[in-house]
């Protein structure tokens, strides 16, 4: 038997169904202290007449215990009573009895509070009306749980929106069900009718050949290392579809089938398209009208991205144009699931998508992280005021250049392979306008400047170690542009055409330099954005080729995959943008 249980937060609402089966039975008052919003939550089940009905109260900690047994008392009276309406025999004001009881059974005064239960010696028990339930304090707790919407045969499935309080997910358990929604006579029948076939136990579940046209469901027990808590189910609100069978990427997959050791890591760079700029009526008939809409749905894009990002097995991934609530919600878990841990840097002003860096936890610890919004490190960081002082007296480009919402990141990684080696591993997205090829130069000036700074601290702070930098990220700027030849040579001339690309916003007299020897990992393929208006390289590996060399570089699609659905994205790739990959192995 089963029990609706409705949750909503301010993000969204669903229905979950906890098991009156599991650790939440007719026994146990489970109470919950969040200290955060300084308040108690407590929830029991009890029947009356012929059902069970979940109460459930959110109390103040300072609050005393004959008032919380007043507040159940009457709440449960007026269950009771509209119960009752119907019978003319029942008394409506029946006397019922709330206590709270000590370890010897005795009921506790008014002099406690709410708080206090959870700092005294246990047992302790509550009794309502005539069932004696025991007080369990922090258990494991599920506070929201879904399925995705969109299930495709072969790519994976996992709970979204998983909240959770006094929980670790390693410890919990988890079981899928596949059932078929329609009896023998073809007709659709209820959830609660459905004959549930167990097929995984596992965080998440990939569904096979026999699922098409199945719902899935999902049982979860929350668990941490003292107790588990009551178990919930979700169920799909669609069914699996076919999918679009092979994708192109998985056939890149065959040069990543396993994770690298030693001193070898594999490193990953993709715009995965928010879908903030995808999922609107101009990108549909505009940029993208190639592209069947439901493929540029991100509840479909999504599944296709996290069976790609899986199957490359890197140690390091740097994505683009994420957007927080997929971080939050899919990519962080489901990442997390498989031993990466996620850290994402949103975008300046009300941009709701930024960069997003995630790292293999047995292979690198962290040891700090910063991130810049570059329109306010222009203005403050000492290492760019020679940038500045250049640039500040152009009005036309300096409130073009500090409108811009760009970050970077740097994520400072030490190997523990080898433990004199730490990486400091940087993304950014820089400005994309077509006239703006100033702009970038600018910001990524900004950005290796800014590095360098890093780099040097840590030298100084970090004796012994070597530091290496790799930097990432989607640059807008083709291998023939100032970007490219900035970070590959270390040197731009004030000569150079980029600083003229805007005649009103052209630059003068600006020479910038660095002294740090890096390469492209990835050389320059001839596509890592491809749609019809505009195809050519933006995105790169660069690397620090006096402590890395390149051991392997995953091959591209080739153009007839990329133009077999007219360009990207499509029903097989998630994005405009190709991820690009390297295996770097640190030099003896």
């Amino acid at each position: 038997m089963i029990l609706r249980f409705n949750v909503i937060n301010q993000k969204f609402s669903t229905t979950i169904k906890i098991l009156k089966t599991s650790a939440m039975n007719a026994s146990k008052c489970y109470f919950r202290y969040i200290e955060a919003e300084e308040k108690i939550d407590i929830s029991f089940l009890l029947k009356v007449k012929h059902a069970v009905r979940q109460f459930n109260f959110k109390r103040k900690p300072t609050e005393n215990i004959q008032t919380l047994c007043n507040r159940i008392e009457t709440n449960v009276q007026k269950v009771i009573a509209k119960k009752n309406k119907k019978n003319e025999k029942a008394s409506v004001n029946t006397k019922i009895k709330i206590a709270v009881l000590d370890v010897n059974n005795q009921e506790m005064s008014d002099n406690y509070s709410c708080k206090d239960l959870f700092e005294m010696e246990g047992p302790l028990k509550v009794q309502i009306c005539e069932q004696f339930y025991e007080a369990v304090f922090n258990a494991p707790w599920i506070i929201n749980i879904n399925l995705p919407k969109c299930l495709l045969l072969g790519f994976p499935v996992y709970p979204e929106n998983f909240e959770t309080l006094y929980t670790i997910k390693e410890k919990s358990d988890f079981k899928w069900y596949t059932g078929k929604p329609v009896n023998n006579q073809g007709n659709i029948i209820s959830d609660i009718h459905i004959n549930w076939i167990l097929v995984g136990n596992s965080y998440s579940y990939v569904p096979t050949s026999v699922d098409v046209g199945m719902k899935l469901k999902l049982e979860c027990t929350p668990g941490n290392d003292n107790i588990t808590g009551p178990a919930v189910e979700t169920i799909s609100t669609s069914l699996v579809e076919a999918g679009p069978g092979p994708c192109p990427f998985e056939a890149r997959h065959q040069f990543t089938s396993s994770i690298l050791k030693d001193s070898s890591f594999r490193c990953v760079s993709y715009n995965i398209l928010a879908d903030l700029y995808c999922d609107s009526d101009f990108t549909r008939s505009v940029l993208h009208p190639y592209c069947p809409p439901y493929a540029l749905q991100i509840d479909y894009r999504k599944q296709l991205i996290l069976k790609e990002l899986k199957g490359y097995n890197a140690d390091i991934y740097c994505l683009q144009e994420v957007d927080k609530k997929i971080f939050n919600n899919s990519l962080e878990p489901f990442l997390n699931s498989i031993g990466l841990k996620g850290l994402f840097y949103k975008k300046g002003k009300t941009v709701s998508e930024g960069l997003a860096c995630f790292y293999r936890q047995s292979r690198f610890e962290l040891l700090e992280e910063e991130n810049i919004l570059l329109a306010d490190a222009i203005k403050t960081l000492p290492c760019l005021e020679s940038i500045w002082n250049a640039i500040k007296d152009n009005k036309p480009l300096i409130d073009r250049l500090l409108d811009r919402s760009t970050v970077a990141s740097a994520t400072i990684l030490q190997s523990k392979d080898n433990l004199k080696e730490i990486v400091i591993v940087a993304n950014t997205h820089l400005y994309f306008h077509p006239d703006a090829d100033h702009i970038r130069l600018l910001q990524g000036g900004i950005v290796i400047y800014w590095l360098n700074e890093i780099r040097d601290r840590l030298i100084q702070k970090h004796l012994g170690k070597r530091i290496s930098l790799v930097l990432c990220g989607d640059f807008n700027s083709v291998p023939s542009c100032g970007i490219y030849q900035l970070y590959t040579t270390g040197i731009v001339p004030d000569s150079l055409p980029d600083w003229q690309s805007n005649g009103d916003e052209k630059i003068s007299n600006l020479c910038l330099s660095h002294g740090l020897l890096l390469g492209s990992a990835c050389g320059t393929p001839p596509f890592t954005n491809f749609t019809v208006g505009f195809a050519d390289c933006l995105d790169y590996i660069f690397y620090d080729k006096n402590n890395l060399e390149v051991e392997q570089v995953i091959p591209f699609p080739s153009i007839e995959e990329l133009q077999a659905h007219t360009a990207l994205p499509s029903i097989v790739f998630p994005s405009d943008h190709i991820a690009i990959i390297s295996d770097l192995r640190f030099k003896i």
